[in-house]
């Protein structure tokens, strides 16, 4: 099952706590993906978060982070610039290679794709370069300041609106982007490269492609996005543009060694649970060899957090079982049950504060219960439906004894 993690790690400043999202396939990934977003966006803008997807579905595993200053990342957008951004990717994948496995595909969007190029020379590992929509050079963004560079120059910082938001830029931020020349840099990539642009790309003109292209050496590629908008907003554009760099990286990458989650395979009528090898506590879980799942403890608990903890299985249980033996009655009888659903809470309770139980002492166990049922239902109807709950078969079980027999499989 594919799913998203939550993570952070330190920034090219060396301090900069950064805030990312690993999305991960089933399974063993076959690559690892970073992605940077555009200039002040953040990983989760449309484009991000639709090609992470994408790719996960290909089987790729994809990191996109919040540039210092942005999003959920440390840091002051205005102390930052188009350095420290290459510095944050270089960063990122000093931790993708750590934590799980070193990125073969970058991936740049708009200004991203500016840095990506930049930042490719300093990650060894990467043998796939993807660009969207990109600047031929950083500089290219000054033309969407609206601010007096003059009254910014002299001053040291201004104020400009961005897609409505307003953000401080600042001297440095200039000379910075005028300090870069990516043509040479494209000029010795020494990767294999493929441009994305649309030539109906308002923001960043399709020129800038060309000039990608023309500075690159073989192998490169380049792929037009017809009409699509520079931010590709419309999901299938940004499906296709996924689709497309996991065909064409497969000539480039090949498997990786992570610790992903491993394969499992339970058969008919069984369920497996293995350990993720992602934090203590994360389980891949495997249903008849049909479906799979995770578990987890919350961060609170010593855990990742990368699934629902054992507990809030036990609860899903108990409500899927519940509901569909409602569902069920309700057809036999001929009842209007349009829809029923179900809210469920675990905790623990004094024995003694309990009416109905037996023990009266230490702790025990209580699960809360709340049911709503839809439809044109009238109180006898709702009465029985209420009672036939307590007769699910997870209830029934929760409620007798339960022999589990344990043993050590060599």
């Amino acid at each position: 099952m594919r799913h998203s993690e939550k993570a952070t790690f330190v920034g090219g400043d060396g301090s900069s706590r950064l805030d990312a999202r690993l999305d991960l396939p089933a399974g063993t990934p076959r690559a690892y993906a970073l992605f940077a977003h555009c200039f002040t966006c953040g990983k989760d803008v449309f484009a991000a978060a639709r090609i992470a997807a994408g790719l996960t579905a290909h089987g790729i595993a994809v990191l996109r982070f919040d540039f210092t200053g942005l999003g959920a990342s440390d840091g002051e957008f205005a102390n930052t610039t188009f350095s420290s951004n290459i510095a944050d990717l270089i960063a990122a994948a000093d931790w993708m290679r750590t934590a799980h496995g070193a990125p073969s595909i970058l991936i740049g969007h708009s200004l991203g794709g500016a840095a990506v190029l930049a930042a490719a020379g300093e990650i060894p590992e990467a043998a796939a370069v993807c660009t969207v929509a990109a600047p031929a050079e950083p500089g290219h963004v000054r033309r969407h300041l609206q601010v007096a560079e003059e009254d910014l120059l002299s001053a040291g910082r201004g104020e400009v609106r961005l897609g409505g938001r307003p953000f401080t830029i600042t001297r440095e931020f200039l000379e910075d982007i005028d300090g870069h020349r990516l043509a040479e840099r494209i000029g010795r990539l020494g990767k294999a490269l493929l441009v994305f642009h649309s030539p109906r790309d308002d923001i960043v003109g399709i020129d800038n492609a060309a000039k990608i292209f023309v500075a690159a050496r073989h192998p490169k590629s380049f792929i037009s996005l017809d009409d699509a908008d520079h931010l590709l907003t419309r999901r299938e554009d940004a499906i296709y543009v996924a689709d497309i760099i996991a065909a064409w990286a497969g000539r480039y990458v090949g498997p990786v060694q992570s610790t992903a989650l491993p394969e499992l395979a339970a058969p008919a009528g069984s369920v497996a649970v293995a350990e993720a090898g992602d934090g203590p506590f994360a389980q891949v879980i495997s249903v008849g060899g049909k479906h799979s799942l995770l578990a987890d403890e919350p961060v609170d608990f010593g855990g990742t957090d990368t699934g629902p903890s054992p507990y809030d299985l036990l609860l899903a249980a108990l409500g899927a079982c519940t509901t569909m033996t409602m569902r069920l009655y309700a057809g036999r009888k001929g009842l209007a049950l349009e829809r029923a659903s179900v809210m469920l809470r675990h905790g623990k309770i004094h024995a003694e504060d309990c009416a109905n139980c037996e023990t009266k002492a230490g702790r025990i166990d209580r699960i809360v219960r709340e049911i709503t049922l839809e439809g044109d239902l009238d109180e006898d109807a709702r009465a029985k439906l209420l009672e036939i709950a307590d007769k699910c078969p997870v209830h029934q079980t929760l409620h007798g004894k339960v022999l589990v027999e344990t043993t050590l499989k060599t």
